[in-house]
C-alpha cells in the first residue's frame, strides 16, 4: 500500500449541454464561509443583479440566501453567456455593493427532471430550518422567486 495521499480528481463543468435552456442549481460560499449574505442588502442586490440578467439570457428562479452561501435556480438560453461567465458577474457585483469575499469557484448541477428540481427545491428550503436559523421555511425572509422557472423535458 502506498503511503501517499489519495486525492479526487476535480470535475470539469460539462461543455455541451443538449437542451435549448438548461435549468442548473448553483450554490456559492462566502470565503472562510464569513456569514454575511443573510441580509436585506444583499438580497435587494442578489434581485437587481438577477433582474437585469434576463437582457444577458439568463433567467434567475428560486433563490435562498444562507448567512454564509447562496443557492440559486438559473436557467440559461443558447445564445446566453456561459455559467462560469455569469457566476463571476455574479460574485463580483455583490462583492463590489456589499464589500465581501467569496470562496473560489461554486457549484453547478444541470437539472434534468421536474422530480430533480422539486427535489432540490425541498432541500433548498429547508436549510436556514437545518440551520436552527428557523423553525419553519416560510419563517425566512431571505429566500424567494424571481422568475418562475419550468423545467421542459
Amino acid at each position: 500500500m502506498s503511503s501517499e495521499p489519495h486525492f479526487k480528481p476535480r470535475l470539469h463543468r460539462l461543455e455541451t449541454i443538449f437542451t435549448p435552456r438548461p435549468l442548473y442549481f448553483l450554490t456559492a460560499c462566502t470565503a472562510n464561509r464569513q456569514p454575511l449574505l443573510a441580509n436585506d442588502r444583499t438580497q435587494k442586490s442578489l434581485t437587481e443583479f438577477a433582474e437585469r440578467a434576463v437582457n444577458r439570457g439568463v433567467c434567475v428562479g428560486r433563490y435562498v440566501l444562507m448567512p454564509d452561501h447562496l443557492h440559486l435556480f438559473a436557467a440559461f438560453g443558447s445564445s446566453s453567456v456561459s455559467v462560469s461567465e455569469w457566476m463571476k458577474a455574479l460574485k463580483r457585483s455583490l462583492a463590489s455593493q456589499i464589500g465581501i469575499a467569496w470562496q473560489k469557484g461554486f457549484f453547478d448541477h444541470v437539472l434534468r427532471s421536474r422530480e430533480s428540481y422539486a427535489e432540490k427545491w425541498r432541500y433548498v428550503l429547508a436549510n436556514p430550518v437545518r440551520a436552527g436559523l428557523v423553525n419553519e421555511a416560510r419563517e425566512w425572509p431571505y429566500l424567494g422567486e424571481i422568475h418562475r422557472l419550468e423545467l421542459k423535458l
